[in-house]
């Protein structure tokens, strides 16, 4: 079994082209890469480096300048802002706190969800106070694992403790809305650690889990390592076990990738799934906003001198559309393709979609069509013969 769900890659240039009906007026999410880290994990291909002082300073006049430069072409306002990265926490919670300011004084923020992501080693009490002062009410917290040798293995300097105090830290200050990502295929990992990772995220009551599987990417140091990892099967096994064990605790599978109790889904993430307008700030972010992809190119020094992003084509088109929806539980439906294009699933589609249903990857229904758990673990072999 091939296990490609997880990984991201492009599928090539589509056939099929319509330009959508719709027209955006939800709001806008906002994505702030923040791409510093005090080390680098042997595992990751993100653009990050650590910084100085000045740096970050440095930084943060720029990302200011660059939603000085929105702020005005957003009009129905905005109801997510994302800091992700590297390490925002590793920012500092004080320049996050200026970012949030900002936008809050600059953009029309209503009702939104302010998600940060922290590693567990630099979570203290002052970035917790500057966050819940700032109206931080979102915390994603890279875990990866809580098993020491399956930790170790990943470079990950925090230990299941740090972990633990981190949460009680946010929820002293009223940030109870906690998501936990967890690796699966790592060295080392077996049925068992995992259950014991599995166990640990339970006892700390989240809100959301995110699973993602280990990809090997080139230019990074596993990619030079030979690791003891676990076969394809194996992880593919790990997956659907991870799946089942957290739909039996109330948590709904209903992203690839994404684990939620009701109501607590990535208000943010949806939107990228759901094809809407997002703009992303900093290097190696992209955007999505007035029908129009683009991004900034991987050059911190390029960023602070001309924040000028560079056009990547347009967006929201049939195939894009359904590629993102298919990632969901819900899945492609007929009453969301014919909001967004004036028509239904072209019948080339939904004719293609019977002989995966066949094999127990696809659900087809009068609504539409949606991934099964083992349709999503080959979700981009079964989406590329839908579309070609």
């Amino acid at each position: 079994m091939v296990c490609d769900a997880i990984i991201s890659s492009a599928l090539g240039p589509w056939p099929l082209a319509l330009t959508p009906r719709y027209e955006f007026k939800l709001m806008t999410g906002i994505y702030i890469h923040i791409p510093f880290c005090k080390t680098k994990c042997p595992y990751c291909d993100f653009y990050s480096f650590t910084p100085s002082d000045t740096q970050k300073d440095s930084y943060l006049k720029a990302v200011l300048l660059c939603l000085s430069s929105y702020k005005d072409k957003v009009k129905d306002g905005v109801d997510t802002l994302y800091f992700g990265g590297g390490t925002p926490s590793y920012f500092g919670g004080e320049r996050i706190k200026k970012v949030i300011e900002y936008v809050r004084e600059n953009y029309n923020l209503t009702d939104a969800e302010i998600t940060v992501e922290c590693n567990p080693s630099s979570v203290d009490e002052e970035l917790v106070r500057c966050l819940s002062e700032a109206g931080v009410n979102r915390i994603s917290m890279g875990m990866q694992s809580a098993v020491d040798n399956e930790r170790k293995a990943l470079g990950r300097s925090s230990d299941r403790r740090q972990v633990e105090n981190a949460i009680r830290l946010f929820k002293a200050h009223g940030i109870d809305n906690i998501s936990l990502d967890l690796m699966l295929g790592v060295p080392y990992q077996t049925r068992e650690s995992l259950k014991e990772s599995l166990d640990f995220i339970i006892s700390q009551n989240v809100k959301h889990i995110s699973a993602y599987m280990l990809k090997i990417e080139e230019g990074t140091p596993y990619a030079e390592m030979s690791l003891p990892l676990p076969d394809e099967d194996e992880v593919c096994e790990l997956y659907l076990y991870t799946s089942d064990y957290l739909e039996a605790r109330g948590f709904e599978h209903y992203e690839i990738s994404n684990f939620a109790l009701k109501s607590f889904e990535s208000r943010h993430n949806l939107k990228y799934w759901h094809t809407e307008e997002y703009i992303g700030i900093g290097p190696s972010a992209h955007s999505f906003f007035g029908g129009e992809r683009f991004y900034y190119p991987r050059d911190f020094a390029s960023f602070l001198e001309n924040h000028a992003p560079v056009p990547d084509g347009k967006g929201g088109d049939e195939e894009e559309y359904v590629m993102l929806a298919l990632r969901l539980k819900e899945g492609l439906t007929e009453k969301g393709f014919y909001e967004r294009f004036g028509k239904s699933i072209p019948t080339e589609i939904s004719e293609r979609a019977k002989n995966f249903e066949k094999s127990g990857l696809l659900t087809v229904t009068e609504k539409g069509i949606s991934l099964t758990k083992k349709g999503f673990l080959l979700s981009n072999n079964i989406i590329a013969e839908l579309l070609y």
